[in-house]
């Protein structure tokens, strides 16, 4: 399973670094492991070549100098140029660079003539603003070329994945100990190529006093809590899950239920229009089939305290039925998951749902959902933990996707394919967390758990895939996830 899931802002790594330093390990042993890390990668991975080495005026500069030595000292041809004078690094970056006895060019364009492979230790994940002048010139004239990135590839910001004006496009990014939310991001994680998170000595403990609160999403992030079957389980005991299904779009509802049934959910009840009874009663026999005529009838469905976990929104249309019945279910005390039309139904009135909302929801939009309920902006992983202080889970969608919970927790998930994008597959989403907190598990686990199965069924059909390939695919990827091994 993926081990160190934690993601570091760039200002919790560079504490990361003070703690190291102030448990004993020195800067400049920290700066030389990082060099060497990523000329080992280099040299993994490449047969000796001429490689600019392309180095900035702090530490990733430093390390680029490292980085020059070691792959010179083992046959490579080396070209080196800096931005601004070598006499103005400072620190462990000039300690570095006294080292390098080759020449020292200005940072230029040209340093790329006829060079197969660059490495940029320009600026890493801390830049702050656009690049300009002669960085600028020389990441636009990288276009094209086999770029190898320290940290991160110079103008991608660290902590959102946001583009700086232009950025370098690396084939391989090497970055330090733990990576950072800009590795995941999009576009960022474009930018990045291939990333290696290299071990250059800060030790695991200085995590506990940094505590971080952002997580790659996997495995080892949730797994301790995940409700397998057990032997004494029963049906009862797997939860009761009921799925809201449209009379129109009934599909919608059919896939969600599927996929809570494979995530083993005990027993799932599809509610629908009388008039939509047949369609839904001829689909999978695993499935019970209610027919609810009206809000009262919804209402009783619900007075039965073993169904403990509503699904509102797939193919369920817009307007004052859908907003009756997503309040409906919470004036119950119902675990719910929201998304599409149910989340869609408040956009003019967003605070009635809001009021409502406990910790056991989850709310599931897209960015065109996301942006008729909430007003924040910011990157996506700040504008989906403002979103959480609404007091649910908001899983906000995407390539990047991102879980945040109201305590300010967040993951990013990182495992999706292409192939995701197809109608359907949505609701398959909410179908697994459906069938996830029907079974216990805590609402932010159960988002984060159901993403990354999501991904990884996706991944198991690839091309070709449609959603209803999705539940069908789950346990495969279930076997390999209980035996401790992912793709």
């Amino acid at each position: 399973m993926t081990a160190a899931p934690e993601l570091l802002t760039v200002a919790e790594m560079y504490r990361a670094d003070s703690l190291a330093i102030a448990s004993g390990v020195p800067g400049p042993v920290l700066m030389e492991n990082a060099g060497a890390a990523v000329a080992w990668e280099i040299r993994a991975r490449w047969a000796p070549r001429p490689v600019a080495v392309l180095c900035g005026p702090g530490n990733n500069g430093g390390d680029g100098f490292v980085v020059a030595r070691l792959l010179a000292e083992a046959g490579w041809p080396v070209r080196l140029g800096l931005l601004g004078p070598r006499e103005a690094l400072k620190g462990d970056a000039a300690q570095a660079a006294q080292r390098w006895t080759g020449a020292v060019e200005p940072l230029d364009r040209t340093l790329l003539d006829g060079m197969p492979l660059v490495v940029d230790a320009l600026f890493g994940a801390g830049l702050t603003r656009p690049l300009d002048g002669a960085a600028r010139d020389v990441v636009e004239a990288m276009a094209g070329l086999t770029v190898v990135a320290v940290d991160v590839p110079s103008g991608v910001h660290g902590d959102t994945g946001m583009v700086m004006g232009v950025a370098a496009m690396a084939a391989l990014t090497v970055t330090f100990f733990r990576r950072k939310p800009g590795h995941l991001l999009l576009p960022g994680r474009l930018h990045c190529g291939e990333t290696v998170v290299a071990d250059i000595g800060i030790p695991d403990s200085v995590l506990d006093t940094i505590a971080p609160r952002q997580w790659e999403n996997g495995p080892a992030l949730w797994a301790a809590r995940y409700p397998w079957p057990r032997a004494e389980s029963h049906k009862y005991a797997r939860g009761h899950a009921v799925v809201m299904g449209g009379g129109r779009m009934t599909g919608a509802g059919r896939l969600a239920a599927r996929a809570a049934l494979r995530v083993g959910a005990g027993l799932v009840t599809v509610a629908c229009p009388p008039e939509a009874f047949p369609i839904y009663a001829v689909g999978s026999p695993s499935l019970i089939v209610a027919p609810v005529a009206d809000d009262q009838d919804f209402a009783a469905l619900l007075s039965d305290a073993r169904k403990n976990v509503v699904l509102l929104g797939p193919g369920a249309g817009i307007g004052v039925h859908t907003r009756a019945r997503v309040l409906e279910a919470l004036t119950a005390g119902k675990a719910c998951v929201l998304d599409a039309d149910a989340l869609t139904s408040f956009a003019e009135a967003p605070a009635d749902l809001f009021d409502r909302l406990g910790d056991r929801c989850v709310l599931t939009p897209h960015e065109g959902e996301f942006a008729r309920l909430f007003d924040v902006a910011g990157d996506k992983l700040a504008r989906a933990r403002a979103a959480a202080r609404c007091g649910a889970v908001v899983l906000l969608k995407g390539a990047d996707t991102v879980i945040a919970a109201p305590d300010g927790r967040a993951a990013i998930n990182a495992n999706a394919p292409p192939e995701l994008a197809t109608a359907g597959a949505g609701d398959v989403l909410a179908g697994l967390i459906l069938g996830l907190l029907a079974q216990g598990m805590d609402a932010f686990g159960a988002a984060c758990a159901a993403t990354w199965l999501h991904g990884e069924a996706a991944a198991q059909v690839g091309l070709g895939l449609i959603a209803e390939d999705l539940p069908d695919a789950l346990p495969a990827v279930l076997r390999r996830m209980r035996a401790g091994a992912t793709r």
